[in-house]
């Protein structure tokens, strides 16, 4: 299950994350193994995903859940003036963990990727970016989960990829949502975390 916001809703679609980790798991004959399921809605914030667990989630007892989910809570203060503080977005993603250990579900967990495609520390919301990604980081390794560290893996990426320091079109249409490279590189990233038995 990947429990997440629009990148999550757009990942099911033809060359989205999910469906590119599908036609991944296809080809290493584990079809059969595996059923991905998404339950993404988009402007989901961490605790618009609380309020939905029980029923998009919990009722449907699935084995493993990815959590992807962040950029909302940081993006959505620079758009409406809404978001969400630091230290609630900790306690609703420490309740969630909880939620899902306690029902036997392993966690995965995500870092946001990005708000804007510059170079690091030149798009507006870097700095509480990186805060909502340390949290999840410490968050991952105080419970004990696996972390796919997306914001790092970005990061990285367009340092190598972006010369031209664009806003956008690497890894994303609109420095947010994923394009078909950005799609791709979230499934390789995640591949071996959703395959892995540990």
């Amino acid at each position: 299950m990947f429990f997440g916001d629009s990148i999550t809703e757009f990942g099911v679609l033809p060359g989205g994350y999910i469906a590119q980790l599908n036609d991944s798991i296809a080809a290493l004959g584990e079809a059969k193994r595996y059923e991905l399921i998404g339950s993404g809605i988009g402007g989901n914030k961490i605790y618009d995903l609380y309020l939905r667990l029980e029923e998009d989630v919990l009722e449907r007892k699935p084995d493993v859940v990815v959590l992807y989910v962040g950029v909302n809570d940081v993006w959505h203060k620079q758009l409406y003036g809404t978001g969400t503080d630091a230290d609630k977005f900790h306690k609703f993603y420490t309740a969630l963990i909880q939620k899902f250990q306690k029902k036997g579900i392993r966690v995965i967990a995500c870092t946001p990727a990005c708000i804007g495609e510059r170079h690091p520390g030149e798009n507006q919301m870097d700095g509480e970016l990186d805060r909502f990604s340390e949290i999840i980081r410490n968050l991952a390794r105080e419970k004990n989960i696996p972390l796919c560290d997306l914001r790092k893996a970005f990061l990285e990426y367009s340092a190598k990829n972006n010369p031209e320091n664009r806003e956008s079109g690497i890894l994303t249409t609109d420095g947010v949502h994923l394009n078909e490279k950005g799609n791709k590189l979230v499934a390789e990233i995640l591949l071996p975390q959703v395959t892995s038995n540990k």
